[in-house]
């Protein structure tokens, strides 16, 4: 091996160790802020749903709500976005002529770039308005099926799970359509020619060779954009309601806060050290949560390129 090659090798070990390290470290950090605050806890840390921090001497707090509502709108975002995006990215790659495909992905790139505070407004300011009829009519009409029940903070149907969880999967499409598009580019061009030959119609193409060769890459895209989702802050923090002493029921017209939006809007606590530590270990919380999507990614990516 000449010299440069083992440097380089060296190197980048060594770049591949530092991040590995980093990201141990800063879990271990997370845990022994997070002990204190543990120890002083007056409940069960997994199961109780409510959260009283203000008092360092008698702090009762769980996340088991905060886990609900992180899941529920990143799930009701993921459903959203990722057949929309799928669309998306198959119009631009299989469908649309250069002209039209090449500023219509610059556009959606474009949506990437926007501030998260800018969504949050939009969403509470113009889009939960002008949705809040159709919304309604949802709740009253599906009243009968738990998840359209009235929530907790009815009769407002604007800062919900409902409202939220469109807005947040306006924001990780661009994420999903933009890697997507990418993959779906890459497809061999003598599959795609020999299908032709075959006499496959433009559907037939696409579902005998550009999907199977991209849906690792759509799924890992989609994980990518459920990682954002997780770790939405400022937009959820403004759109989301806080319910007064109700707890999170599995309805898409309840309000809650998310372990990122909760951390957020509670700042001003950080002043004691116990007290922060209670928000230190609900983003605790939400680090290993990223690891496990992330493990079950890689699994079900793992599992795609093996078929």
């Amino acid at each position: 091996m000449r010299p440069g090659d083992r440097i380089f090798q060296n190197l980048t070990t060594g770049a591949g160790i530092f991040v590995v390290a980093l990201i141990g470290l800063i879990g271990l950090f997370l845990l022994i802020q997070a002990i204190p605050a543990l120890k002083a806890d007056k409940v069960n840390f997994l199961t109780n749903h409510g959260w009283s921090t203000s008092d360092p001497a008698n702090m009762s707090f769980g996340i088991l709500d905060l886990l609900e509502v992180t899941v529920a709108t990143s799930v009701v975002a993921l459903i959203i976005a990722m057949p929309i995006s799928l669309g998306i990215a198959l119009f631009l790659t299989q469908y649309a002529p250069p002209r039209l495909a090449r500023p219509f992905a610059y556009v959606i790139d474009l949506l990437a770039a926007v501030p998260s505070i800018i969504f949050g407004l939009w969403g509470i300011l113009v889009f939960a308005p002008a949705i809040e009829p159709f919304a309604q009519w949802i709740n009253e009409t599906f009243s009968w099926f738990p998840i359209l029940a009235p929530g907790n903070v009815a009769p407002s149907v604007r800062g919900t799970i409902f409202t939220a969880g469109i807005v947040l999967a306006v924001m990780i499409l661009p994420i999903i359509t933009s890697l997507s598009r990418e993959v779906f580019e890459r497809t061999p061009t003598p599959h795609i020619e020999g299908a032709l030959a075959l006499g496959a119609t433009r559907w037939e193409v696409i579902r005998t060779t550009v999907l199977p060769f991209g849906k690792a890459g759509y799924v890992g895209a989609s994980m990518l954009g459920l990682g954002r989702a997780l770790g939405e802050t400022i937009a959820l923090a403004v759109i989301l309601l806080i319910p007064q002493g109700k707890n999170f029921d599995w309805s898409l017209f309840d309000g809650g806060a998310t372990f990122a939006s909760k951390i957020a809007a509670n700042y001003s606590e950080f002043n004691n050290e116990v007290s922060a530590g209670a928000y230190i270990a609900a983003g605790l919380v939400l680090f290993v949560l990223t690891f496990v999507v992330n493990f079950f990614a890689r699994s079900i990516i793992g599992d795609k390129k093996g078929d």
